[in-house]
């Protein structure tokens, strides 16, 4: 009996240790959502894993940090392969934020600047379905493609200006996994470049990887009404893995047990 009851203990203890959210991250909770674009299966719907999600865009100052400790990502020694000339323009130097605030997300850095500092944290980028999963969440549900209100906000946002100076980080309200600023402060990087789905008819996979595309053409949009979705996957469509821009920073994500 006390040895039953010891194991029991132990395999609570290993839950809660499994379900212990690092610092600065939430979990968002595994389920299905609907993407704009028809599965490369047929798939209505795509399942998602639970996963942990940062709850904000990594800042100014923590990628200030990343670059202190690897040289081989400041500005002035960025090989061209990894980012074009536009890498970290809003600083003053290499180790030098200037007018750009601390807690600011860090815009300017390309997909392997970005894939980079998640391995050096440990982590890695969120797949596109993961984003989009967890983007689709309002306030108050996790799917807020019904809300009205939601998805009028969403184009709001998408269709005015970024504002000088970039508001901090955590701005916007939480949505219902407690993620903040998914929409409303900046665009963000995906890890899984090559995971929109093309037509027959387009480029190989073979061609789609060596080129290392955010996203790619596509027919048969599950709904024709989510105007923020097509803005997004026409936003990422036109990136490489090198550009940098100014409005494109990009957040963290750890895998999670699959509640």
């Amino acid at each position: 009996m006390n040895r039953l009851l010891a194991l029991t203990a132990l395999l609570a203890l290993g839950a809660a240790a499994a379900l212990a959210q690092p610092d600065g991250m939430v979990l968002v909770r595994g389920g299905a959502y609907q993407p704009l674009y028809e599965s490369a299966g047929g798939q209505e719907e795509i399942p998602v894993e639970s996963f942990f999600l940062a709850e904000t865009a990594v800042t100014n100052a923590e990628y200030l940090a990343f670059v202190r400790e690897n040289p081989q990502w400041r500005r002035s020694r960025v090989k061209p392969l990894f980012a074009d000339d536009g890498y970290l323009r809003h600083w003053a130097g290499d180790l030098d934020l200037g007018s750009a605030l601390p807690d600011r997300p860090v815009v300017y850095v390309s997909w392997f600047a970005a894939r980079a500092y998640a391995e050096w944290k440990g982590m890695r980028l969120p797949t596109t379905d993961e984003w989009e999963y967890a983007a689709s969440a309002s306030e108050m549900r996790p799917d807020g493609r019904e809300d009205p209100e939601y998805r009028r906000r969403l184009l709001a946002w998408y269709g005015r200006r970024m504002p000088d100076p970039m508001p901090a980080v955590g701005s916007t309200p939480p949505n219902y996994w407690g993620v903040r600023d998914l929409h409303g402060l900046v665009w963000e990087w995906v890890g899984d470049f090559t995971s929109a789905l093309i037509t027959s008819d387009s480029r190989s996979n073979r061609d789609r990887d060596s080129k290392a595309f955010c996203a790619a053409g596509a027919v048969g949009a599950a709904d024709f009404e989510d105007y923020a979705a097509f803005l997004r996957f026409g936003f990422r469509g036109g990136l490489d893995a090198h550009y940098t821009v100014p409005n494109l920073g990009f957040r963290l994500a750890l895998d999670a047990p699959n509640l």
